[in-house]
This record gives C-alpha cells, sequence and structure tokens, in this order.
C-alpha cells in the first residue's frame, strides 16, 4: 500500500509541477495584462460575439486559452477576472466540451478518427450549450466566489501592487491545484494497481451495446472516461491495437470521450470556481450518451441496409 501511496504522490507532483509551469505564468500575465489597454481593447471587439453566449468580453481570454492550451490554463485565466456564477457555469460546460484543442485532437488522429472531426464536435457542443444555458437560466448573477483565490478589495496601484496581487493569486491556484490533482493521482494509482480499471471496463461493457459499439470497445471507453484523452492516449492506443476495435466502434467511442472524458477530474477541478457541478456533469454525461446513441442508431441502420441490398443483388 505504500507503494501505492508513494508512487501516486511522485505522480501528482510530478502532474501539479508540469501543469504548474502553465498556471503560474498565464494567471501572472492575464492578471498583469488586466491593467493595460491591450486586454481591454481585445475583450471590447469580442464582447458582441460573447454577449450571444451570455458571457462579458472578459471570457473570451479563458476560452481561447483552455482551446489552445489546456483545461488548467482556462481555470487560471478564469480565476483572474471577476465573473458571475452564470458566467463561471457556461464558461466551465464550455471549457468541458472543448479544451486542449491541438494536444488531444492529436490523439484522436492516431487512434483512428479525423481531428477535424473532433474539433467541429466539440466546438459545436461548447457553442450550443452555452446559447441554451444563456437563454433557459436566469439566475447566477451573484459574483462568484473563487475559493482560494484572493479576494481583490481595490484596484492595485503601481506595477509592484499589480505584480504582487498577480504572483499571489497565481501561488495560490498552484495549491489549489495540487490539493486537487495530487489526491486524485493517488486514487487512480490505486484503482490501476488493484485492476479496477479492467472490472470498471467489465462493467461498461452492457452500456456500449446501448450507444452501437462492440463489447471490446470497453476498454477504450474506461480509459477516457477515467483518465482523459491526453493522458489516457497509451491506454486507448494499446485497447485498440489489442482488443482489435473496429473503425466504426472507435469513431462512436471518440464521438462520446470528446462529449465526456476524464469526467471525474474535469468535473472536480471546477469546485473551487464557486459553481454547481452536479447538472455539470449531468450536461456532460447526457449529451455524449445522447449524441453517441443517435450516431451508433442511424451507423448500425445503414450498415444493415446496405448489407440487406448486397444480399439481394447477391
Amino acid at each position: 500500500m505504500s507503494a501505492i501511496l508513494l508512487e501516486g504522490l511522485k505522480k501528482g507532483m510530478k502532474l501539479t509541477w508540469t501543469l504548474g509551469k502553465v498556471i503560474f505564468p498565464v494567471t501572472l500575465i492575464v492578471t498583469i495584462l488586466q491593467y493595460t489597454p491591450v486586454l481591454p481593447w481585445v475583450m471590447d471587439q469580442l464582447a458582441p460575439l460573447m454577449s450571444l453566449l451570455g458571457l462579458s468580453g472578459e471570457a473570451a481570454v479563458p476560452l481561447v486559452l483552455g482551446n489552445f492550451l489546456n483545461l488548467y490554463a482556462g481555470i487560471a485565466a478564469i480565476i483572474s477576472f471577476e465573473f458571475t456564477v452564470k458566467e463561471v457555469f457556461i464558461l466551465a460546460v464550455m471549457l468541458s466540451f472543448c479544451h486542449n484543442l491541438i494536444i488531444e485532437s492529436t490523439v484522436a488522429k492516431k487512434v483512428g478518427v479525423s481531428w477535424w472531426l473532433v474539433i467541429g464536435v466539440r466546438v459545436g457542443l461548447a457553442l450550443f450549450s452555452a446559447v441554451v444555458i444563456n437563454l433557459m437560466w436566469s439566475g447566477g448573477q451573484e459574483q462568484a466566489q473563487y475559493g482560494f483565490a484572493p479576494e481583490q478589495r481595490s484596484a492595485p496601484e503601481g506595477w509592484a501592487e499589480i505584480i504582487l496581487q498577480g504572483l499571489q493569486t497565481a501561488a495560490m491556484g498552484i495549491v489549489q491545484l495540487a490539493l486537487i490533482v495530487i489526491p486524485l493521482m493517488i486514487v487512480m494509482q490505486y484503482l490501476r494497481e488493484k485492476g479496477w480499471l479492467e472490472r470498471f471496463s467489465d462493467w461498461l461493457a452492457p452500456a456500449t451495446k446501448f450507444l452501437g459499439m462492440e463489447r471490446n470497445t470497453s476498454m477504450t471507453l474506461a480509459a477516457g472516461l477515467t483518465i482523459g484523452l491526453a493522458y489516457g492516449a497509451g491506454l486507448m492506443i494499446q485497447a485498440v491495437e489489442e482488443d482489435g476495435v473496429s473503425k466504426k466502434d472507435m469513431f462512436l467511442a471518440m464521438i462520446f470521450l470528446v462529449s465526456c472524458h476524464a469526467v471525474v477530474e474535469d468535473t472536480l477541478i471546477f469546485i473551487p470556481l464557486g459553481i454547481p457541478i452536479w447538472p455539470l456533469l449531468i450536461i456532460r454525461l447526457t449529451t455524449a450518451i445522447l449524441l453517441t446513441a443517435a450516431v451508433g442508431f442511424v451507423w448500425n441502420k445503414l450498415q444493415r441496409e446496405k448489407r440487406r441490398s448486397l444480399t439481394h443483388e447477391y
């Protein structure tokens, strides 16, 4: 048990260091840029587009960083601004669907799914969900509380105070990250060592049939759901090679996973942002299930009709 704990701790600290190298400078830079003419000008230009999604111009910053870097960079940008609960929730849903596009789309291509399809589905889901939430939810107008992030009582005066505030916000963001990532990596290491990931794969097998996939796709789904596309790439590629997952099933699995991967981790990290996470989890799961089941139903129906027509011709 101590070996598992040590290995999980080591992986958690390594991941915290890797992600911290992104979060710290991003938070510092974004905080400083708020007090220069550059960022306000960019946000003013994007404000009309953001308003359609129920967001202020500042929301463009976490969306851009989250999509081109990773989810943690997007969160680092969020805590650098004062958003309402509704805005943070919309950003959380959008970033859950659409983040780390470059790396995770590359992973999708390695397992045989076109990167442009992955990007299209993820961006489409993010935009659609934002519009729906904005139209259906009239509440959440109170200011979001960011957990450990320091409250800004008054605007800093001078470059020294601006930099100090940026350093403080960035440092607290790293602490917050470590308190979530390290325990999570320890739990994942325990599940991996005890064989629970394999059991989880077996439990998912019946669900794969409902989604239109064969049973041998379950390990791919388990890897993507628990670890994510980027971190679980190795397991996913190995599952495809060893389990003989068909092109159709891999396509359906990726449709599901781009909508709902690393579902535990990606949901938990939004807790410090002061938003309700159960609706976030339900939205992701429901969207992934309905979208994949619909695509799988149509695909299987077309395959049956094709086989039937070939049989008649023969």
